[in-house]
């Protein structure tokens, strides 16, 4: 077997991000991926840019190769019969639907719920929204950076003196598409025991949401309402980024033991009565950071990561895009595909973060260009 959802075929209906990020993950665990597009123009996304690559079939986005490995691709006209009758057939072929339209389109196309289970009664089906199925705001259309705002995502993200900031990925749309695959995994477990499909929904705020752990229930318990904290730790100190002689460093003093051994790598006494406790600190850390700043900005960034490794006290490297992927642990890890692009030729993309230890990882297929499997559709069982 090539990753345990091997011999799952899932029919993609989505685009942009959200639901492509939710497809792709199933493909990397080896699920058989048909992205359906619009005749000629494709994607959203495959016109997002720059920057744009030029290849053999024209120029490619690297924004659409970023989320669309592991794909095949057919091209389907919604407004013509005989291709939808084609999708209607393809529903009939899918353990699993995704889609992210907006409400009503699934309908009129054909595509209902009860039309769904009338074709496919088995068939698994994910739907994401931007703000959820129904409600006051259920018809609202959710692009990344309004969800980021309206979930509270900007508003603990910026420096001490604002703006709030968005997240530097389009972290709303990953985490709704990164749920929804939760979600159809579930089912598809469930399924195995019921032989019934259903529906999956989620939304970006829904997703957003859910990943504000204790940021949540700093309000919902404590009464709190976090605000902007930089790159501080709003509860633990020191923990955050700092400035040394050449850049910045992450520190993560996490416990009373670290700080004991990290205190005097800065020139603070241990039993200092400013920073006995971390309650102490988190109060004072503004004088904490004043207390640091001398010895750290005395050194460079990775001689402090050598002397806190040596410590035992974790750190590390603020990198740019280019020094992660040149990471020997990067490397080791196999986070970098190398795939061959019927366009490009050979390209490196981010690979799939999880590995099995016997269902091993399916060999990537390279993001398809628009419609480069209209005579295959999915591979015969």
């Amino acid at each position: 077997m090539a990753g345990p959802l091997a011999g799952v075929r899932v029919l993609d209906l989505t685009r942009i991000l959200a639901g492509p990020y939710a497809t792709m993950m199933l493909a990397d665990a080896g699920a058989e991926v048909l992205k359906v597009e619009r005749p000629g123009s494709g994607d959203d996304t495959r016109g997002y840019g720059p920057p744009f690559v030029e290849g053999t079939q024209g120029r490619e986005s690297v924004y659409f190769l970023a989320i669309n490995r592991g794909k095949k691709s057919v091209e389907l006209d919604f407004t013509d019969e005989g291709d939808l009758a084609r999708l209607h057939d393809l529903v009939r072929e899918a353990d699993v639907l995704c889609e992210n339209f907006r409400p009503g389109v699934m309908e009129k196309i054909g595509l209902s719920e009860p039309r769904l289970a009338e074709l496919n009664p088995a068939l698994v089906v994910l739907s994401i929204t931007g703000f959820g199925d129904g409600g006051p705001d259920g018809h609202r259309s959710g692009f990344d950076q309004i969800v980021q705002g309206e979930a509270g995502i900007m508003s603990i993200t910026g420096p001490l003196e604002g703006p709030p900031s968005k997240v530097g990925v389009p972290i709303s749309d990953i985490l709704a598409g990164m749920f929804g695959a939760y979600g159809v995994v579930a089912s598809l477990v469930e399924r195995a025991r019921t032989g019934q499909g259903q529906w999956v929904r989620t939304s970006l705020l829904a997703g957003s949401i859910a990943v504000h752990t204790y940021q949540g229930t700093r309000w919902l318990v404590a009464g709190e309402v976090p605000g902007l904290g930089s790159n501080r730790h709003p509860t633990i100190q020191p923990y955050g980024a700092f400035d040394c002689a050449d850049g910045a460093i992450n520190i993560c003093v996490g416990s009373e033991g670290l700080w004991r051994r990290f205190a005097p790598l800065v020139g603070i006494a241990v039993d200092d009565p400013r920073f006995a406790t971390n309650g102490d600190r988190v109060e004072r850390v503004d004088e904490l950071i004043a207390a640091m700043a001398p010895a750290l900005r005395a050194a460079s960034v990775d001689e402090w990561v050598a002397r806190l490794d040596e410590a035992g006290v974790p750190a590390g490297k603020v990198k740019t895009m280019d020094e992660v992927y040149a990471s020997p642990q990067v490397d080791h890890l196999g986070l970098v595909d190398v795939v061959e692009h019927a366009s490009l030729g050979a390209v490196r993309l981010p690979g799939s973060p999880v590995a099995y230890s016997r269902t091993r990882r399916a060999t990537p297929l390279p993001p398809p260009t628009l419609g480069q499997h209209n005579d295959t559709g999915f591979a015969p069982r």
